[in-house]
């Protein structure tokens, strides 16, 4: 049911929204700001609904005609007035992303039509097509179908912008999330939220809020707007925060004016100091021949690096241009891959799966990591120093100040080493991370999404692994999380010792953030593998032949009335399964008539819950396989997920493998198929003899990939 608001319900929030101006982020305020607070209160509460409805719009252009609201006495009069003293002007005063905001492409293309052709126009973007509409305004005037009248600009926008930016650290959100929160719709963190000041000072207020709205408007800004930023005197930046927002806006310009103007887009790259822009000016000042330039930057960043991932770039590029080495670190460490596995092809949409089930088959454990598990036993393990000693500006925030500024271990390398001292032995750990995990389940935070299979491969990696070199890790983190928060490895392997391995797959690339993970793993003492896989048939790896009866074909509402599996390896068949099930609903005639299958044969046949547990356990580590696979594949998974389960199976169907090996047949049905390769079946439209047809289907498919490699390696 659609939740009704109460009245006056935005002006409560915005009421809201400015009393976090009344605190510790006061100082922070400009004067443009500070003075639509206090025109703001001076208004009375008409005036008020209006400009906050106009401030919860997404951009300051408004058709006022939208503004007849039950809560105001006389909207339209109210808005004349708010006119008259200057909250709304017309559309003379629009920015070029407002005009975008409330105008569609197709709108856009229509408006420029009244000024001449449109040929070509269709293919620009909009903020280009935008541009035009301004360029055309200027010189002949607005057009006659953009109606003036209703249209106007809330003149209060840039102070609006400033306190949003303010309060919620970014140009994009809007007031909108505080209904988003009471409505249920977004999670918020009030209970981390203390009155802290989102940057040091008032100055570098000003000046991140300055290359932030830059950034934001940089895809809307012609090649003279870009030249002009350029030339612009930019803020000095303090804090982390605003050099935060300094960098990112540095870096996106000076990508912009390389293509217009090549020299002072360096320059502008070079005053960034992003790892980024860095490595940008680098190489594009190598391509422009300044060689003496490059190599001194590059010896100043090896004797002096800001990060490890700046750090390994350094390295490998000197290496490469000044020592003449032919390869990339990158490509070094794939080409010295400690292992390469053959896998089966069946799994080449899910590598990492299966080769954990190729190692499961020869009794090795493995878990899927990834970023999750450094980045869960990381929260888990600071959970008191991140969101208790830690601060959330607002409830809206996901990320505590420290990370977001980098800072973590400086700000709490007290508390942090005063906890490991006090974790000496694996078991204490362990009940830190299960208290942890037990009392703040389920809280929205920026590192890991909470389940109930979090703390398996935690477990495993405490088990198995060295508390010393687990905490080596952590510290690293603690100390860069910037540049230790993903790229690390696919898999966990426990193989008589604990090793990581990265799994790459024929044309998978190695991503730098991977390799200075991997050697940040390394250097803390863990043992890391880059496995390379080649896709083969195995002969080990397990494939299951499934076909059902069901009481319709849409599986949202429809049940399966009978099941039946073959499972192959090898090409023999090592096991099968069949049993009529319960669906809990009544088989139309028709399908009885199909499958003989009738209401009086399933009344004490179990129900698919009873079964489950076995079609997971028959099907673990398989290939799932049907004739028109994702017709039985839809139905078992739509049964699991009505037990709140989940089932992924990699898939393989009998008709596409049919056709691909045998091509140009009169039909692909089951039946057909069965009658032209003279496969006996005991009675179509039953469950285990239709896959135990579609499994002698696969071993023809296979027999005749064997012959056609057979053919290749002859030639």
């Amino acid at each position: 049911m659609r939740k009704d608001l109460p009245p006056r319900y935005y002006l409560t929030h915005f009421h809201e929204f400015l009393g976090f101006f009344e605190g510790a982020n006061r100082a922070l305020l400009s004067d443009e700001a500070t003075g639509f607070i206090e025109r703001f209160r001076a208004l009375d509460d008409d005036k008020q609904c209006i400009v906050v409805r106009a401030a919860n719009r997404k951009y300051a252009v408004i058709d006022r005609s939208q503004f007849n609201y039950s809560e105001v006495s006389t909207p339209q009069e109210q808005i004349d007035w708010l006119k008259v003293n200057g909250w709304f002007g017309d559309l003379s005063h629009a920015s070029l992303n407002d005009i975008a905001g409330v105008l569609t492409k197709d709108a856009l293309l229509a408006l420029l039509a009244e000024y001449g052709s449109t040929q070509g126009l269709s293919s620009l973007t909009k903020p280009k097509l935008v541009t035009r509409l301004k360029e055309h305004i200027s010189t002949h005037g607005w057009p006659e179908q953009l109606s003036l009248e209703n249209y106007l600009v809330c003149l209060f926008d840039s102070a609006l912008r400033f306190l949003l930016f303010i309060y919620f650290g970014n140009t994009k959100s809007r007031l909108n999330q505080f209904s988003m929160r009471d409505l249920g719709v977004m999670r918020t963190r009030s209970d981390s939220v203390t009155d802290t000041a989102r940057f040091d000072t008032k100055e570098d207020a000003l000046a991140a809020w300055f290359y932030a709205n830059h950034y934001s408007q940089l895809a809307f800004y012609n090649d003279d707007m870009l030249l002009a930023t350029a030339e612009a005197d930019f803020p000095e930046t303090e804090g982390v925060s605003a050099s935060f927002y300094r960098d990112q806006c540095l870096y996106a310009l000076g990508l912009k004016l390389l293509a217009i103007d090549r020299p002072k887009g360096l320059g502008i790259l070079q005053q960034a100091q992003s790892d980024k822009a860095k490595e940008k000016w680098l190489r594009e000042s190598y391509k422009d021949g300044n060689e003496d330039g490059v190599k001194q930057v590059l010896e100043d960043i090896i004797d002096n690096p800001q990060s490890d991932t700046l750090l390994a770039f350094a390295e490998d590029f000197y290496a490469r241009k000044y020592h003449k080495k032919r390869t990339s670190a990158v490509t070094d460490m794939l080409r010295n891959a400690s292992r390469t596995l053959d896998i089966d092809v069946s799994q080449n949409q899910q590598v990492e799966r299966g080769v954990l089930a190729h190692y499961a088959r020869q009794g090795i454990e493995g878990w899927r990591t990834e970023n999750r598990l450094w980045r869960s036993l990381f929260g888990l393990t600071f959970w008191k120093q991140l969101y208790e000693e830690d601060t959330l500006v607002t409830e809206f925030d996901r990320r505590p100040l420290s990370l977001k500024q980098n800072n973590f271990y400086a700000k709490f390398e007290l508390s942090i080493e005063d906890l490991l001292r006090k974790l000496d032995t694996k078991e204490k750990l362990r009940f830190h991370l299960h208290k942890m995990a037990t009392q703040h389940y389920g809280k929205v935070n920026s590192l890991f999404m909470w389940s109930s299979y979090l703390l398996t491969p935690i477990e495993a990696l405490i088990k198995h692994g060295s508390l010393e070199v687990i905490y080596t890790l952590l510290r690293m983190m603690c100390k860069d999380f910037a540049n230790l928060r993903d790229g690390f490895p696919d898999i966990m392997v426990f193989d008589n010792t604990l090793r990581f391995e990265e799994i790459k797959a024929p044309g998978d690339q190695l991503r730098r953030n991977q390799l200075v993970s991997i050697q940040r793993l390394q250097q803390a003492g863990f043992d890391v593998a880059v496995t390379t896989v080649n896709w083969i048939r195995d002969p080990e790896q397990p494939y299951v032949v499934v076909d059902i009866e069901t009481t319709g074909g849409n599986n949202s509402y429809n049940r399966i009335t009978e099941i039946g599996m073959v499972k192959l390896v090898a090409g023999q068949e090592v096991d099968r399964f069949q049993t009529l099930l319960n669906p809990q609903r009544r088989i139309p005639s028709n399908i009885t008539k199909l499958t003989g299958i009738s209401d009086d044969m399933v009344a004490d046949a179990p129900l698919f819950s009873e079964v489950a547990d076995h079609i997971a356990s028959f099907t673990q580590d398989a290939v799932f396989v049907a004739h028109n696979v994702n017709f039985d594949y839809g139905f078992i998974k739509q049964e699991f997920a009505r037990l709140e389960q989940s089932f992924r199976r990699p898939k393989m169907c009998t008709v596409r493998e049919m056709r691909r090996t045998y091509p140009g047949l009169p039909s692909y049905s089951l039946a057909n198929l069965t009658k032209h390769f003279h496969i006996e079946m005991e009675r179509h439209h039953r469950a285990l003899s239709d896959a135990v047809a579609a499994a002698e289907l696969l071993k023809l498919a296979f027999e005749k990939d064997d012959e056609t490699i057979i053919a290749n390696v002859s030639e």
